[in-house]
């Protein structure tokens, strides 16, 4: 092969696969568009109008959570509203070094309550349980540092009830969040997760944990989030769930069968990624065993949480993002194209492979081989504004697309000048701010290549009023 082949035969590939790319999430925009639209004629007829049936699967409500002095007691305060028959809560204190624990005894009254539960998980010590004498479903586990992991599993030997719920400690949940989370399970015996939506709190009015207003944050990073959280939740995710292929639930609001995530080990704590890497093993748990399971998604916007507003705590959180995500396919590469692998191991498992972990290679690579060739004149402007057609094109049409069906069916920002606002941010998104991420991805994918140790990073927050 030439020198002129090899460029050609380079053009070729990035070309094709940009276009295979976006044609995948075009099919799953499709998908989640038929999916939405059944489900809201069904929310029609039904929304939730029995209130409760009486046949609600009690819940255990899991908070993890480590330094959290400044928004702990209004994140609680947000849980306790909820409207459920039977749920209890318990935030697992993971050694924290400030007044996480002072807080929690002052806001709540805990006193220390001596208890026994079955250890069904190894954990880190857990040094004190205690309970609300003012909530009774409230508790507290005091225990040494080991990760949000670790935190998880420790909740799970302690919990009482048959479901949990895995929350972050900065999450604020609409009152009716369980109930619509807790359905999927109701209508089907096989269901062992769900995960629900998550949106962007920046710039809603919170006060002592209530949800009291929705707004647009002031920050542009913020607003870009908001249509990336669309597109991820309410095509990507929507798109894999009717076909039983969801390789995610978000570790910020996800709803588990206690004993199907107990049998099968846990959480583990040698990742980053546990909430990824939990939900790969219970699909390829369930596909190699052969028995039914339904892993599943709803959409309906239950679930706020606070998003990155400056670059740094952003390109630690997609670093880190990239780096979970290869350790859980990774861990779990025997699923990928297995004989009993289903619409997981032969659709949803490749596609995460070839175009999320080693999408941010292929990208920026594809880019920079497509910008040098065209600055040195080795290929023609058509050829290059053909490329830029295909790569950025269809990323600003998968992006409006997401704020339409948005504005088609929960219509969360009601005000067209916050459509307006967020339909530009959607457009300015795909000149310079995706091919940032897919840097900071790439980033990721290097640290996970060569073995250096993953870290979180220190999310910045405001103070919680």
């Amino acid at each position: 092969m030439n020198y002129q082949s090899a460029i050609e035969l380079g053009q070729w590939i990035f070309l094709l696969y940009f276009i295979l790319l976006n044609t995948g999430y075009l099919m799953l925009n499709m998908l989640s568009m038929i999916n939405i639209s059944r489900m809201m004629r069904e929310n029609v007829s039904d929304e939730l109008s029995q209130i409760y049936s009486g046949f609600e699967t009690p819940i255990t409500l899991l908070m993890p959570a480590y330094n959290e002095q400044a928004t702990i007691a209004p994140s609680i305060r947000s849980l306790l509203q909820l409207s459920y028959p039977q749920y209890e809560i318990l935030i697992i204190n993971d050694g924290s070094v400030d007044d996480t624990l002072t807080v929690l005894q002052r806001e709540f009254s805990l006193v220390p309550f001596p208890e026994t539960y079955r250890a069904r998980i190894t954990t880190q010590t857990v040094r004190g349980i205690y309970h609300s004498t003012v909530f009774p479903n409230l508790r507290v586990i005091d225990k040494e540092n080991g990760g949000k992991a670790d935190s998880l599993n420790a909740g799970i030997n302690v919990s009482r009830y048959p479901l949990f719920c895995a929350v972050d400690a900065d999450s604020v949940l609409q009152r009716d969040s369980l109930q619509r989370v807790a359905k999927p399970f109701l209508e089907d015996s096989t269901v062992i997760a769900c995960g629900g939506s998550i949106r962007i709190a920046n710039g809603c009015q919170i006060s002592g944990g209530f949800l009291e207003k929705i707004g647009l944050p002031p920050s542009f990073l913020a607003r870009v989030q908001i249509v990336e959280y669309l597109r991820a939740f309410l095509f990507g995710r929507m798109g894999w769930s009717p076909i039983n292929a969801m390789l995610i639930i978000s570790g910020a609001f996800g709803l588990f069968k206690k004993d199907a995530v107990v049998d099968a080990g846990g959480y583990r704590t040698d990742t980053i990624g546990e909430d990824m890497e939990l939900v790969v093993r219970l699909h390829r748990r369930y596909r190699l065993a052969k028995k039914p399971y339904k892993i599943v998604f709803v959409p309906d916007p239950i679930c706020w949480t606070e998003a990155p507003e400056n670059l740094k705590t952003l390109r630690l959180q997609r670093t880190r993002w990239q780096r979970g995500l290869a350790e859980s396919l990774s861990m779990n590469i025997g699923l990928l194209f297995h004989p009993k692998g289903g619409t997981v191991g032969w659709l949803a498992f490749p596609f995460t492979v070839i175009f999320e972990w080693l999408g941010p290679l292929l990208e920026v690579t594809g880019y920079l081989f497509m910008i040098l060739l065209f600055y040195f004149g080795m290929i023609s402007a058509t050829a290059f504004w053909v490329f830029l057609l295909v790569a950025i094109g269809f990323g600003l049409l998968l992006s409006m697309s997401a704020l339409l069906l948005e504005e088609m069916s929960f219509h969360v920002y009601p005000r067209a000048s916050q459509l307006i606002s967020l339909m530009l941010a959607a457009l300015i998104e795909n000149f310079g701010y995706r091919q940032l991420t897919s840097v900071w991805r790439l980033t990721g994918l290097m640290s996970w290549l060569f073995f250096s140790k993953g870290r979180w990073g220190v999310m910045k927050r405001k103070d919680a009023k």
